[in-house]
């Protein structure tokens, strides 16, 4: 899946977040998001003056090995993601 950084999952999913970057992926660095349910934007999460986001976190040697790097849509592949296709859609 390509990721067209419409913020959308990095905003309103519950996934396993690395804490403090600098120490990477760690049992003790590891903690939920938005497993209450508030819906809050990742910490790493930045927006673009464009209105698209980054991650902060996307260029570390150890972002594949996170929830958020393997997260994919079925029958996808190496297709547009289609959350990201309708977000966009309605900015």
């Amino acid at each position: 899946m390509i990721c067209l950084r419409c913020g959308y999952c990095c905003k309103n999913l519950a996934v396993v977040i690395v804490k403090d970057p600098a120490l990477g992926i760690r049992e003790d660095n590891l903690i939920p998001h938005n497993f209450d349910g508030k819906k809050e934007p990742c910490p790493h999460l930045i927006e673009k003056s464009d209105g698209t986001y980054e991650c902060k976190i996307h260029n570390e040697p150890w972002f594949k090995e996170t929830p958020c790097y393997q997260y994919t849509q079925i029958e996808q592949g190496n297709q547009p993601c289609r959350i990201g296709k309708r977000m966009l859609r309605k900015k």
